[in-house]
C-alpha cells in the first residue's frame, strides 16, 4: 500500500510540475524578496516546490540546499522530479550526492524517485546500482527496475527480476514484464502473466489490457488479441489503434477496416493520427480507393489533425498503391514538411504506376530541396528505370548509391537491376550481373530472370535457372510454379513434372489466389478456388 501511494505521489507531482500553469508572478517576487532579505529559505518552501515550473523548482532547490535547516527529504524528492522533467542528468547526479551527504538516502521514497529518474533517462547502470542499494525494495522499486530493464532492451533480465520479486506485483509491474515478454516474443511467459492477472487482480486496468493486447499482436497471435479485445469492458484509442494496426500488419486488412468503422460508428474512442495511419495501410493493401477516400474525407472534418508527417505520408502511399497519382501528388504538394519518406513514397508511387520520367524529375527536386535519399528511395528510382526501359540511367543510379551516397546495395536493389535488364531483353547481361554479385542471389532474383526469359522466349537459360533455384535461399512457391508452367508452355512436360515433384518434396503448396473489388464503396473478396465473394467492409 505504501508503495502504491509513493508511485501515485510521484506521478501527481511530476504532472503538476509539467502541466500546472506557472505560479503567479507576485508569489515568485515574494520568494525572491525573502531570499534577498534573509538568504535563508524557510522549510515551508517545500509546499511551493510542486507548484513551480521545473526550472524554478531547481533554482529554489539550489537556494534551500545551502542551509541545513531549510530542506528535508521532501525537498530532494521535488528537486529530483524537476531535474527528471528537465532531462538534466548532471543535476540528478548532483542531487544524488547531496542526498547521500545529508543522510536522507535511507528514505524509500527518495530511493524510488532516484531509481525512476535514472530509468527515465535510460541510465540503466545507475538505476541498477540504486536498486541494489535498497535494503527492502517495495513494489514501486521492483516496477521501476523491471520497466527500465525492459525499456532498455534487457528483456530476459527484466523477466528474471520479476521472478525474484518478494512483494505482490501491481498492474504497472505486470504491464512492464508483459512488455519484456513482447520484446522476446515469449508467448508462453506472456500468457502465464495474463493468467496470473486474471486470477490475482480485481477490477479493470486499461494499461495492462493494452499491454497484453500489444503483446498478442506483436507475437502474431491475432486470435488471442481479438478475443481479449472483445472481452475488454472499456477500450480507449490505444486499444482500438493496436487492434487496427495488428490486423493490418497480419494481413487481415478487411477486418482492420471493419474494426476502424466500428470505432467510428460506435463512438467509444476518437481515432488519432496513429489509428488513421494504420487503417490507411490496410486500404493500401486492399487497393480500396473508395475506402481510402472516405478515411481522407473523415480526416478533413477533424480540425485537430494536420495532414503532414506520418499522416500525410500514409495518404500519399494509399493513393499511390490505389493508382490515383493525381491525389497522391495533391497531398504531396500540400505537405508543409516534406521529409525523406515523403519524397521516397511519391517517387516509388510514380515508379509503380509507370511514370518513370516523373519519378526521375521528382528525385532531382528532392536533391534541390536538400533532402538526401536512402536505400528505399533508390528502390523506387531503379524500379522507375526498369519500367521505363532506362537501362543507362539505372546503371548510373546503382553506381551512385555506393560511390556518392555511401549506401550499400541490398538484395532488393540487385533484384531491381536484374528486372531492369530482363525487361529490356538483355538476358545475358542480367545473368552476368547476377554472377558478379558480392553475395549469392536469392530466389526473387532468379525469379526475375526466369520471368524475363519467359517473356522473351529464351529457353536456353531454363536449366541453369532451375539448378540455381534448387540451392538458392528464399525461393517462393510462386517462382517454382512459374518455372513449371514455363516448361509446360514449351511442351517440356518431364521438366515441368520434375519441378512439381521438387515442390512436393519441399512441402510447398501454392495457395489459391484472392482478389478484392470495390462495388458501391464496399470491398468484396473473391476466393480463387470457388469464385465466391465475401463482404469485407463498407463506408
Amino acid at each position: 500500500m505504501c508503495g502504491m501511494k509513493g508511485n501515485c505521489l510521484w506521478i501527481f507531482h511530476s504532472q503538476a510540475m509539467r502541466l500546472k500553469p506557472p505560479i503567479p508572478t507576485c508569489t515568485l517576487n515574494q520568494i525572491h524578496a525573502h531570499l534577498l532579505k534573509t538568504h535563508k529559505p524557510p522549510l515551508t518552501f517545500n509546499a511551493v516546490l510542486p507548484s513551480l515550473s521545473p526550472q524554478d523548482a531547481v533554482l529554489l532547490y539550489n537556494q534551500m540546499v545551502l542551509h541545513p535547516t531549510s530542506h528535508n527529504h521532501f525537498t530532494f524528492t521535488h528537486a529530483l522530479i524537476a531535474s527528471s522533467l528537465l532531462h538534466a542528468l548532471h543535476k540528478t547526479l548532483e542531487i544524488h550526492a547531496h542526498v547521500i551527504k545529508s543522510g536522507h538516502y535511507s528514505d524509500i521514497f527518495i530511493q524510488n524517485t532516484l531509481l525512476h529518474s535514472y530509468v527515465v533517462k535510460n541510465n540503466i547502470v545507475f538505476a541498477k546500482r540504486v536498486f541494489k542499494s535498497i535494503s527492502s525494495p517495495d513494489v514501486v522499486s521492483w516496477t521501476s527496475i523491471i520497466s527500465g530493464l525492459s525499456k532498455c532492451g534487457f528483456h530476459e533480465e527484466a523477466i528474471g527480476k520479476f521472478l525474484c520479486m518478494d512483494v505482490k506485483p501491481n498492474t504497472s509491474t505486470l504491464a512492464s514484464v508483459v512488455s519484456a515478454c513482447c520484446g522476446l516474443r515469449a508467448v508462453r511467459s506472456g500468457k502465464a502473466i495474463h493468467g496470473y492477472s486474471l486470477r490475482s487482480l480485481d477490477g479493470v486496468n486499461i494499461i495492462l489490457d493494452n499491454a497484453l493486447l500489444d503483446f498478442y499482436v506483436k507475437c502474431g497471435n491475432l486470435a488471442s488479441a481479438k478475443f481479449l479485445f472483445m472481452q475488454m469492458s472499456w477500450r480507449d484509442v490505444i486499444s482500438w489503434t493496436t487492434m487496427v494496426g495488428g490486423l493490418a500488419q497480419g494481413g487481415l486488412c478487411e477486418e482492420a477496416v471493419e474494426v476502424f468503422q466500428a470505432m467510428v460508428n460506435g463512438g467509444e474512442a476518437v481515432p488519432n493520427e496513429a489509428t488513421f495511419v494504420n487503417v490507411l495501410s490496410a486500404c493500401s493493401s486492399l487497393g480500396a480507393l473508395s475506402l481510402g477516400q472516405w478515411v481522407h474525407s473523415y480526416i478533413s472534418t477533424r480540425h485537430d489533425l494536420v495532414v503532414d508527417g506520418n499522416l500525410g505520408n500514409a495518404l500519399i502511399n494509399m493513393y499511390s498503391k490505389c493508382s490515383d497519382m493525381c491525389m497522391a501528388v495533391q497531398v504531396f504538394n500540400e505537405l508543409t514538411h516534406k521529409d525523406m519518406i515523403s519524397w521516397s513514397t511519391i517517387i516509388g508511387g510514380m515508379a509503380m504506376n509507370g511514370h518513370g520520367m516523373h519519378a526521375l524529375q521528382l528525385f532531382s527536386l528532392m536533391l534541390v530541396h536538400g533532402v538526401s535519399p536512402d536505400d528505399v528511395t533508390f528502390i523506387g528510382l531503379l524500379s522507375a528505370c526498369s519500367h521505363a526501359g532506362l537501362v543507362k540511367q539505372g546503371l548510373i543510379f546503382f553506381k551512385a548509391m555506393n560511390d556518392v551516397y555511401g549506401i550499400v546495395p541490398q538484395m532488393k536493389h540487385y533484384a531491381c537491376m536484374v528486372d531492369m535488364y530482363g525487361r529490356a531483353g538483355l538476358l545475358e547481361e542480367a545473368e552476368a550481373f547476377i554472377r558478379g554479385m558480392p553475395m549469392e542471389a536469392d530466389g526473387p532474383i532468379w525469379g526475375a530472370l526466369l520471368n524475363a526469359c519467359k517473356v522473351h522466349g529464351n529457353e536456353k537459360m531454363f536449366v541453369q535457372i532451375y539448378h540455381s533455384l534448387r540451392s538458392a535461399k528464399g525461393v517462393s512457391i510462386g517462382t517454382l510454379a512459374l518455372l513449371s508452367n514455363t516448361y509446360a508452355s514449351c511442351n517440356r512436360w518431364d521438366d515441368a513434372n520434375n519441378v512439381r515433384d521438387m515442390m512436393r518434396d519441399l512441402g510447398l503448396k501454392k495457395m489459391p489466389g484472392y482478389s478484392w473489388i470495390e462495388v458501391d464503396a464496399m470491398v468484396n473478396g473473391c476466393d480463387g478456388v470457388n469464385g465466391s465473394f465475401a463482404y469485407a467492409g463498407k463506408s
